[in-house]
C-alpha cells in the first residue's frame, strides 16, 4: 500500500516524519526486508510550480472561486529581479512558483506534489513522506529495485 505522509500540518514536524519513517523501517525489518531510502530535495522546485496546473489542481479540491480569484491576483502580481555583483536587472513577472518565503507557499506545493501519491497507487509496500522544513521527499521501499522503479516511475510522469 503506497502512503504520502505530510508533515505540512499544524504541530506535526519533522519529529512526526522521523518517528513514521522509523515505523516504516521497522516493519520492512520485522517482515525480512531491508529498508532502502532515496531523499530528494524539492526545494528548488517551489521555483517550478506551474500556475495554471496549480489552479486545476485547486478547482479539482473545490476551493471557492473567491478563493481561486485572491490567489490568481497574488501569484499573477509576483515580480522578481536579479542581482549580479553590485548591478540589478530589471524586473520581470514570475509565471512560474510560489514565494519560498511565504507561509501559504508549502500548503500550495503540497497540493502540487500530492499527485505522486495517485501516480504510484499500483505500488505496494512503498511510502512517500513529504516534510517541509526545506521541502523534502523520501521515498521509501523494501528492495533497491522497487525503489529504482519507484524513482523512474516518478521521474518519468513529472
Amino acid at each position: 500500500m503506497l502512503t504520502i505522509t505530510s508533515a505540512l500540518k499544524k504541530g506535526v514536524g519533522c519529529s512526526f516524519a522521523i518517528h513514521t519513517v522509523c515505523n516504516i523501517v521497522d516493519s520492512y525489518v520485522r517482515g525480512g526486508s531491508a529498508a532502502n531510502l532515496c531523499p530528494i530535495d524539492l526545494s528548488k522546485t517551489f521555483d517550478k510550480v506551474n500556475h495554471d496546473a496549480l489552479f486545476l489542481k485547486l478547482m479539482k479540491r473545490r476551493i471557492p472561486n473567491e478563493l481561486l480569484n485572491i490567489l490568481d491576483v497574488w501569484l499573477s502580481s509576483c515580480y522578481l529581479c536579479v542581482k549580479w555583483l553590485n548591478v540589478w536587472s530589471d524586473m520581470f513577472r514570475a509565471d512560474f512558483g510560489v514565494s519560498q518565503g511565504s507561509v501559504l507557499s508549502p500548503f500550495l506545493f503540497a497540493i502540487y506534489v500530492d499527485d505522486l501519491a495517485k501516480l504510484c497507487n499500483r505500488k505496494s509496500n512503498v511510502f512517500i513522506i513529504l516534510y517541509a522544513d526545506d521541502i523534502d521527499l523520501l521515498l521509501l521501499a523494501p528492495s533497491v529495485c522497487e525503489l529504482d522503479n519507484l524513482f523512474n516511475y516518478l521521474d518519468e510522469r513529472n
